[in-house]
Formats: C-alpha cells, sequence, structure tokens
C-alpha cells in the first residue's frame, strides 16, 4: 500500500491538476461500462493530457507492478476496458486528450487524438466538406482510441469497411514506455510488417494507442434512406444480392429488423410502419456525392424489387426527420431492451447467405432450452453482423436467469460454429468473451498470439485478463518489454 501510495504521489506530480483521479465519487463513472452489466473497481483513474504524459505513466506503473486498463468513452459491451473488481488496475482514461491535430482536405485526412469523441472526429471532418463514415450509435461518446482499439463496425461496413480500413497510421505507447509513432497519410507504404495492424483490435493488450491518422472521403451530398417491409429473411437476402447489384457502392447501409424487433420497438409508443405488418423490415440507405440521380437510381431499383416479390411495401424518406424516424425504429428496438434488464446480447457474423438458415437453427436450439425465453434479431446484413439477443422468462430469479442466459450463449455459439461464423463481429472479446475466443483458436494461432503479447509485456500488465487469461508477472523487468 505504501508503494501505491507513492505511485499515485508521483503521477499526481507528473500529470497535474485533475490527471488523478481516486475519491469514490470521482471513480464511479470510469467503473462500470454503458450497460450496466459490468462493474469494477479501479485503483485510481489517471487522466494523461499528452502522449509524453502516457509514456510517464507506462513507465512508472512498470516499474511498479502496476496494471494498467486503458479506457475510452465506456460503451464497450464485453468488459474490456471495465477495471476488475479486485481494485488492483489504474485506469488511463484518454478522454483529455481530444485535440484534432491536422486535417488535410487534399490527402482527404485528419490527425485526432484518441480521446476525440467519435462525433466530433464526423463533425471536423464535416466542417471541410469532408466524411469519417464510422458510424455508431453510441457515437456521441465513444473515443477513436477506443474504436481503434476494438476495431469498431457500425452501420457504413458495408460500403467502407471496419474500422481496420478507415486508419491510415497509429502513435501507440509500447508496454515499456517506448512510442511507436507513424502518423503519415499514406495510401501505400510496402515496406516490411504493417505494424498498426496490431493495434487496431488489440484492446489495449500490446500498448496504448494516443493518437491516429484517419483516412477521410468526400461528404455525401445526395442521400435516401428508405424503410421497406420484406416477405421472408430469405427475401431480405435476395433484395440485398439485387441491391448490390443494381446500386453498387452507392448502397451504404443495409439493416435488418424483424417484426418480434419492430413490435418492441413500438411499445414505447410510434406508429407502426406498414398495414399489413411484414415479417421482416429493411432500413437502406444509399448516398453519394456525385452528380448522378440517386432518387431516380433507388425509386428504379424498388420498383423492380417490389415487381419480384421481394417487398411487399416501402417508405422512402422525404426529409431528414422521416429519415430520423426510420433509424429510430432501429434505436428504439435496443432501447426496449435495456428496459428488460439483464439480457444475453450477441454479437456474430455469418455468410450473408446462410443468415437465414442460421436464425431458424439458432431460434429452434434456445427455445428447446425455455419455450418462455424472448428473442429478437437485427443486425447490419450488409456485413453478415447479426445481433441475436435473448431475454429471459419474466419473473425468472437472478441466479437462475444468469445460468439460463450462459446456457443460450453456449448453443447459440454452437450454432455460429456450424455455420462457419464467428463469436464477435464487432465487439470484440474483452473479458466477457475470452473462454469461448480462447476455446475456439487454432494451436498455431494461439501460440502466435501469445508469443506476441509475451514479447510486447512481458509482465502482461497492459489490460491483464482481456482476449487471454494472462496473470500479471511484475517481476519482469519493464525494460524487457518491446526489446
Amino acid at each position: 500500500m505504501a508503494r501505491t501510495a507513492e505511485l499515485l504521489d508521483g503521477l499526481r506530480h507528473a500529470l497535474g491538476p485533475g490527471g488523478v483521479l481516486d475519491g469514490d465519487s470521482d471513480l464511479a463513472r470510469y467503473a462500470r461500462d454503458w450497460s450496466g452489466d459490468h462493474v469494477g473497481a479501479p485503483l485510481a483513474v489517471l487522466r494523461p493530457s499528452s502522449t509524453e504524459a502516457v509514456r510517464e505513466i507506462v513507465r512508472r506503473c512498470a516499474g511498479a507492478g502496476v496494471p494498467l486498463v486503458p479506457q475510452g468513452g465506456h460503451t464497450g459491451l464485453v468488459a474490456g476496458a471495465t477495471p476488475s473488481e479486485d481494485g488492483r488496475e489504474l485506469v488511463v482514461s484518454l478522454e483529455r486528450m481530444n485535440r484534432i491535430r491536422r486535417i488535410d482536405a487534399l490527402d482527404f485526412s485528419m490527425v485526432a487524438e484518441a480521446g476525440c469523441i467519435l462525433a466530433d472526429v464526423k463533425a471536423a471532418a464535416a466542417e471541410e466538406e469532408l466524411f469519417f463514415p464510422l458510424t455508431l450509435g453510441a457515437q456521441g461518446s465513444c473515443q477513436i482510441g477506443g474504436n481503434i482499439a476494438t476495431n469498431a463496425g457500425g452501420l457504413n461496413v458495408l460500403r467502407y469497411g471496419m474500422t481496420r480500413e478507415l486508419v491510415l497510421g497509429l502513435e501507440v505507447v509500447l508496454p515499456n514506455g517506448d512510442l511507436l509513432e507513424d502518423l503519415r497519410s499514406l495510401r501505400k507504404n510496402n515496406t516490411g510488417y504493417d505494424l498498426k495492424q496490431l493495434f487496431i483490435g488489440s484492446e489495449g493488450t500490446l500498448g496504448i494507442v494516443t493518437a491516429a491518422a484517419l483516412r477521410l472521403f468526400p461528404r455525401p451530398t445526395r442521400r435516401e434512406t428508405v424503410l421497406l417491409g420484406c416477405p421472408s429473411l430469405g427475401d431480405v437476402i435476395r433484395l440485398f444480392g439485387r441491391a448490390r447489384r443494381e446500386l453498387g457502392d452507392l448502397v451504404s447501409a443495409f439493416e435488418l429488423m424483424t417484426r418480434a424487433g419492430v413490435a418492441a420497438a413500438l411499445e414505447g409508443g410510434g406508429q407502426e410502419p406498414f398495414t399489413p405488418p411484414t415479417p421482416a423490415y429493411v432500413i437502406l440507405e444509399a448516398s453519394t456525392s456525385a452528380r448522378v440521380d440517386l432518387r431516380a437510381a433507388v425509386e428504379g431499383f424498388l420498383a423492380d424489387a417490389m415487381a419480384a416479390g421481394l417487398v411487399e411495401n416501402g417508405a422512402m424518406a422525404e426529409s431528414e426527420a422521416q429519415a430520423a424516424s426510420f433509424w429510430r425504429l432501429r434505436e428504439a428496438l435496443i432501447e426496449w431492451q435495456v428496459r428488460q434488464g439483464r439480457h444475453l446480447r450477441s454479437d456474430v457474423a455469418l455468410p450473408i447467405s446462410l443468415l437465414p438458415a442460421f436464425l431458424a437453427a439458432a431460434e429452434t436450439a434456445v427455445r428447446s432450452l425455455d419455450p418462455g425465453l424472448v428473442l429478437h434479431a437485427f443486425g447490419h446484413v450488409g456485413d453478415g453482423n447479426l445481433h441475436l439477443n435473448v431475454m429471459p422468462p419474466a419473473g425468472l430469479a437472478d441466479a437462475a436467469a444468469e445460468a439460463l442466459l450462459a446456457r443460450c450463449e453456449e448453443v447459440v455459439f454452437d450454432q455460429v460454429d456450424a455455420f462457419g461464423g464467428t463469436i464477435s463481429a464487432e465487439h470484440g472479446i474483452g473479458r466477457k468473451k475470452r473462454r469461448p475466443f480462447e476455446a475456439r483458436l487454432s494451436p498455431p494461432a494461439r501460440a502466435l498470439s501469445l508469443a506476441l503479447r509475451a514479447h510486447l509485456d512481458p509482465a502482461a500488465m497492459m489490460s491483464p485478463g482481456r482476449l487471454f487469461d494472462t496473470p500479471v508477472r511484475p517481476g519482469l523487468a519493464a525494460g524487457e518489454a518491446g526489446g
């Protein structure tokens, strides 16, 4: 305890006013994630305001043998950035590192610090008539460093790719305090290993991202949003294939909701989209900055799709407010699920063509456990990402509900394996999915991953217990890391 107090005193001096928080009232908001499902006990919260301050933190904590957990906007859902319950981990919040260092409109690039809120990054790009396409429900609070550490996905992956495809360069503090710095905005650089890719999706286990060079695009000046009712999930998949062929890269989002999900979303108010209701719903968005008649292209596509029987009903947004109302329906479903209390959130990905068969098999397997379980599926059809969420039966005791949901996750993941999918499409592994993740790794993949981790962070001081069950080994010299 005396050594820890000495460490914190030294960090207070190094980080200045507001740099170290350790009062109970100050720590509360850093102890839990957005969902409220994961709650920890941080030893303290460190709030650096510069890359050099992050390096100082890492060097001091490595020397003292105190583990660190980088934290962004608290919007993760797998306990990756939530401190452990034992009170041994120091949270490193990047929230004060929130500067846009530069924007180059001719190069279509930006350099942003890790603590920048995603919505602010998007707004800064828009001021230059540019577009940063990463779009998430949590974009008003998530931070770009966390997006990078988890390789976030979102609504526009279909057209622009995951975060991995949007990062041109990184600045990263390694576990020994060294700085890996390459913020060049090059699209082509074929000189050896692409080291930035090691840290994108590493969930804070290999270093702390402090800044990133980001890829920007022309800001769309034309956008069409439509809400469609389809006869079946199979028709949704066929509709998607037609959209990709006929509208090409104009399609920027293609989102699925089931009838049960829409009905749940409407419980809090709102108008039934179509009468009669349809079994499946799609929100399709097309956008472009090119001088093309986008509306005519979308209308032609929809006319053909309805003639083919793939669409039973539809509405094209006539204003930004109406487009927002379509997206609001999807957000209302998520809010409804949160109001139900603890439930299983799954984040799986399958080959697009197999989504209908997977969903049918997974629903059958889950309901065989208890017919009172309530299932809702929605997701990003364009990239095969499905969120199959399960609510326990009403009135079930907490312990019994937890055990039942754990069993539900097992059977869902078994079906994912059977259909050649992945158990995490965009939320990452963290601590919550560590065991099923490790169980599915091939021996070569596991050996290579652990060798990389051991080389960069032999003491396992960075985000211990995330991804892998790596015990902290403070006896190893900090200077060995990154050797």
